[in-house]
């Protein structure tokens, strides 16, 4: 399918709750990884001219999607999350569409993979109240610590906070507010876990990592259904662990997976025979590195369209795109060295992450990736636009005007 014919299709994506329709659009915008980079986040969507200068819609029927990690590294996550949730009731109202897609950054921290949340972002969640309750919460560690204090010696676990201080200095003021805020019944937690892995619009597929040839197999509607399922299967058994007093509320993915292996040994050390669909919980929380939304392989974490060779990529990219009758993949994830949009295998990929938090990535630039209905798909950026590709004529293959730029990748 051409690029031109994109746009004379009802447009159609699958949400992690089910199928939903979307109003013909008269454009559509991706934006990469945000990083809680604020301020060039706007910027960049009024380039795009999808808002005003007072933050609000004005795209009208235009649909913005966004391939995920708003969050973490950044000091306004919060403010960018807020303004996306209101962007999204916002452009509903006059026939447009906002969509929000989950980033590694969105589940890690929905799984309490907090290894890239800063003092800053804890800080966002702060209250009058959050000192007591840090006070409060390191005297309930401590109790839990004193309980387990033969198995953790005998365990002897990498990195376990041990003094009052220490534990301080890994719970910043704001933390628990944080971990509230991002739980299952938390605003962002709910918000969050309603957000697709991948999305497809006609002929455009767009996700955050990209989909290897071995998951090319499964449909849209199935990558989506396993990656929820997963958080899922992840909230019941913390709601089960902290039920049974295995775990506090607070707890971190680290201290959930070194709670869930001291059950484990408790289990083993037992005369009892354990409980077999408790054991299974446990058993495959302590494999969540194998699980879609968080393996190397998955749509969140993959780099191969980055990482590939030209050869490698014409072999591989067809069959993918032939597998979801697409006409191009829009990824972001791995930061494109050159700080441009990179069009790879012909203009069937772009890759968009050009580093927007620039104070993280040196030379980062903030952008955005249009799709017209004249079949022009244009690269933004603040000082100016590329052509990246462009219809021959209606009902031709296209071609794209050989922007390869981006030679390499940051991790």
């Amino acid at each position: 399918m051409c690029a031109g014919l994109v746009f004379f299709v009802l447009a159609m994506w699958v949400a992690a709750s089910g199928a939903a329709t979307f109003q013909l659009p008269d454009r559509v915008v991706a934006v990469g990884d945000v990083h809680g980079d604020f301020e060039n986040l706007c910027l960049i969507l009024r380039r795009a001219r999808l808002i005003d200068e007072q933050n609000h819609w004005s795209g009208g029927k235009a649909t913005l999607v966004q391939t995920g990690d708003l969050i973490d590294r950044g000091p306004k996550g919060r403010a960018v999350m807020d303004l996306l949730m209101a962007l999204q009731t916002e452009a509903a109202k006059v026939g447009g569409s906002v969509v929000p897609l989950l980033g590694n950054h969105e589940v890690m921290n929905l799984l309490g993979d907090l290894r890239y949340v800063t003092p800053l972002n804890y800080a966002a969640f702060a209250n009058d109240g959050s000192e007591n309750r840090r006070r409060a919460a390191y005297q309930e560690y401590a109790a839990w610590a004193a309980i387990h204090a033969k198995q953790l010696t005998a365990l002897q676990p990498a990195g376990r906070p041990v003094t009052e201080q220490e534990w301080m200095a890994e719970h910043p003021p704001g933390f628990l507010e944080y971990g509230e805020a991002f739980s299952p019944h938390g605003k962002y937690g709910q918000w969050i876990r309603q957000h697709a892995a991948v999305a497809q619009i006609s002929g455009l597929i767009f996700l955050h990592g990209g989909i290897p040839p071995a998951l090319s197999s499964m449909s849209v509607e199935q990558i989506n259904a396993q990656v929820r399922e997963e958080i899922e299967n992840f909230d019941k058994t913390v709601q089960e662990l902290q039920s049974r007093k295995v775990i506090l509320p607070f707890f971190t993915l680290r201290e959930i997976a070194l709670a869930v292996q001291l059950e484990l040994q408790e289990e083993r050390s037992a005369q009892t025979v354990p409980d077999a669909k408790y054991h299974n919980q446990l058993v495959r929380l302590l494999d969540f590195n194998g699980w879609l939304c968080m393996r190397d392989e998955g749509p969140l974490w993959f780099r191969g369209y980055d990482a590939w060779s030209d050869e490698e990529g014409n072999q591989q990219i067809p069959k993918i795109l032939a597998a979801y009758n697409a006409s191009h993949i829009v990824v972001a994830h791995t930061v494109q060295k050159a700080t441009h949009i990179r069009s790879r295998f012909g203009g069937t990929v772009f890759l968009i992450d050009t580093g927007m938090l620039s104070t993280y990535w040196p030379g980062g630039r903030a952008s955005a990736l249009e799709f017209g209905m004249d079949g022009k798909i244009t690269a933004l950026y603040l000082d100016g636009q590329d052509v990246m590709f462009e219809e021959n004529h209606p009902g031709s293959p296209g071609k794209s005007t050989g922007k390869e730029t981006g030679i390499h990748a940051l991790e």
